[in-house]
């Protein structure tokens, strides 16, 4: 797996409000990046432009691989049986073998024994690592995820830290929106709040 994001001076207007202004940011495969900032400070709105989801106001993005986001939603029909769910979503990216990529995901968070169940009956923790297990069946080398660690409890951050590095250690790229400490070893560091203060 190989993958490269870059950002350069990227700025970001919603609603005519400019939020932020000026933000670089380079990774290469195994490479990450926490960005931290205060709420309203535009952490969801960086990591919809980095997936293309929002085009930038200023700046550039370019980004070497396919992407996959976590966003605050889970994204998983929750009248449907969580593997069969998940399969939904494996089966869009038109890789090789999605119902066995399912069962590595589920079995990486821990979520394996609840493959049958709907998804409307997990509890906010087992839906939050559902969505992990979505990110992860894509086998997208780019992972975008937003405040990943909402409604996880010490053991289930531990299973996202674990599949986070195993991520890095294979190539990939992580950049994670938290307000949560997280162990993101030699991760970039980038603070919102710089950027707003500009934008003001």
């Amino acid at each position: 797996m190989s993958a490269s994001l870059a950002l350069e001076d990227v700025a970001c207007r919603r609603g005519g409000r400019l939020l932020f202004a000026g933000v670089s940011l380079s990774l290469a495969a195994g490479g990450a990046a926490l960005v931290t900032g205060a709420n309203g400070c535009g952490k969801s709105s960086l990591l919809r432009l980095a997936a293309g989801l929002l085009p930038p106001f200023a700046g550039s993005v370019a980004a070497g691989g396919r992407l996959a986001l976590l966003g605050e939603a889970s994204a998983l029909d929750p009248e449907r049986r969580l593997s069969e769910a998940l399969l939904l979503w494996a089966r869009l990216d038109a890789l090789p073998a999605p119902g066995e990529r399912v069962a590595q995901a589920l079995a990486m968070v821990a979520l394996d024994y609840l493959a049958d169940i709907p998804v409307r009956m997990l509890s906010t923790g087992q839906r939050r690592r559902a969505a992990l297990a979505r990110v992860i069946a894509t086998q997208a080398p780019i992972w975008l995820l937003d405040e990943p660690a909402t409604g996880l409890d010490t053991r289930s951050i531990a299973l996202l830290e674990t599949a986070m590095a195993l991520h890095r250690a294979g190539g990939g790229i992580v950049v994670v929106a938290t307000h949560q400490p997280l162990d993101l070893a030699h991760a970039a560091m980038l603070d919102l709040a710089a950027h707003c203060e500009m934008a003001a």
